[in-house]
C-alpha cells in the first residue's frame, strides 16, 4: 500500500477541513437557492486544485455562484466577458510605453486574479483560448517575453452555452482536458425557483451585494492548507487501479473492455482523467472528513470528471447517444474495488 504524501493528516487536520467547507456552503446558502451539484463541484475542485467549466442555459446562476466561491475565501475575483474579437492582450495584459519614463510598462490584465470567470468561453477564437491555455496549465502569462507568474490560489471558472453556436469556436481537446471537471447545470425545480423569489424580494435587489453576506469567511492560506492537507489524503493501490480502470475503459481498453465502445467513442479519456479522479477523490474525502478514498469518492464525480474528455462518433451523435449514457456503461463494467 502506498500514500501519495509520507505526511499523515492528523484529526484536527481533517475538522479543521471540514469547519473550512461547512463556512464556504453557509455562504453559499446566503447567495444561491438549489444547485447544490454545482456547489459542490465548485469546492471540490478548488480544494483539488482545479478548474471547472460550467455547461448550461443563460439565466442559472453561473456568475452568482463564482462569485460567492471567490468572496467566501476573501480572494480577488475577476470576470471576462468572452467574445470573438477579445484578444490575448485583453486577458493576460499588455506593455505600455510611458512617455515620461522613456520605458515600457507592464500592464496586467484580469486573468491575474485568483478566480477568474471566464463567461462564454466557446465565443473567443483560438490565439486568446491558446492563452488561456498557458495560464491554465503553466500558472504563468507571458507579457512582452517576460513569464508573470498567476496568484495562488489560481482558478479558473469557465462557462459555455450549449445552445447558441453562431458566432462560437469549439474548445480544441488539448483545452478541455485542462479542466479537472465539466459540471452541466438544469433548470431549478418550481420550489427552489419559490425560493428563490422570495430570497430577492427579502433582499430588495436582485444583485449579491457582498457587504451585508456577513463576515464569515475564511483566507487565501485556508485555502491553501485545504489543497496541502488532500495531496495527503491516503490513496491506497485499489483506489488508484479504479481511477485508471475507469480511463482505460473509456478508451476501449481495461480489464473489462465493453463491447461496441468503438462504435459510440472516438476518443477516449487522456490520464489526465486517471489524475483528475484521484485528486477528486483526495478532496471529497478530505471534506467528508477521512484521510483516505474510498470508491464512492470516485464514483460521486466520474461524470463530471470524464464527460469532456470522452468524443463520441457521428454515429453515436447522430442517434442522440450522450456522453453520460457512455459513463454510466463504463461505471457499470469497471469493478468497484
Amino acid at each position: 500500500m502506498q500514500t501519495l504524501n509520507k505526511d499523515p493528516l492528523t484529526h484536527d487536520d481533517e475538522q479543521r477541513a471540514r469547519q473550512f467547507a461547512d463556512t464556504i456552503r453557509s455562504r453559499f446558502a446566503q447567495t444561491l437557492i438549489g444547485q447544490d451539484n454545482l456547489r459542490e463541484s465548485l469546492i471540490v475542485t478548488m480544494v483539488a486544485g482545479g478548474h471547472i467549466l460550467i455547461e448550461s442555459v443563460p439565466g442559472l446562476a453561473k456568475t452568482t455562484a463564482a462569485q460567492t466561491l471567490a468572496t467566501s475565501v476573501s480572494g480577488s475575483f475577476k470576470r471576462v466577458q468572452c467574445t470573438p474579437d477579445l484578444m490575448p492582450s485583453d486577458l493576460v495584459g499588455t506593455q505600455v510605453f510611458d512617455f515620461s519614463t522613456q520605458h515600457f510598462t507592464t500592464m496586467i490584465g484580469p486573468i491575474h486574479a485568483n478566480f477568474v470567470l471566464l463567461d462564454e468561453i466557446n465565443r473567443s477564437n483560438a490565439k486568446t483560448q491558446s492563452a488561456m491555455l498557458e495560464a491554465m496549465a503553466e500558472g504563468t502569462t507571458t507579457i512582452g517575453g517576460e513569464a508573470i507568474k498567476l496568484p495562488k490560489p489560481f482558478m479558473v471558472i469557465a462557462t459555455q452555452n450549449p445552445i447558441e453556436e453562431e458566432g462560437t469556436y469549439n474548445l480544441p481537446e488539448a483545452q478541455m482536458d485542462r479542466f479537472m471537471m465539466k459540471a452541466v447545470m438544469t433548470y431549478p425545480s418550481a420550489q427552489d425557483e419559490q425560493k428563490m423569489l422570495q430570497l430577492l424580494t427579502r433582499r430588495g435587489t436582485d444583485t449579491v451585494n457582498t457587504e451585508t453576506l456577513g463576515s464569515d469567511i475564511i483566507s487565501i492560506k485556508d485555502v491553501e492548507f485545504l489543497r496541502a492537507a488532500a495531496r495527503k489524503v491516503h490513496v491506497s493501490d485499489a483506489i488508484m487501479n479504479y481511477a485508471v480502470d475507469l480511463a482505460a475503459t473509456s478508451r476501449g481498453a481495461g480489464t473489462h473492455p465493453i463491447q461496441g465502445l468503438s462504435n459510440l467513442v472516438r476518443l477516449g479519456a487522456s490520464p489526465r482523467a486517471s489524475i483528475a479522479l484521484t485528486r477528486i477523490g483526495q478532496a471529497n474525502a478530505l471534506l467528508a472528513g477521512r484521510d483516505f478514498v474510498i470508491p464512492e469518492d470516485i464514483k460521486a464525480y466520474v461524470h463530471e470528471v470524464l464527460r469532456h474528455r470522452i468524443l463520441l462518433t457521428f454515429e453515436a451523435l447522430a442517434d442522440g447517444v450522450a456522453s453520460d449514457e457512455v459513463i454510466d456503461s463504463i461505471v457499470q463494467a469497471v469493478p468497484v474495488p
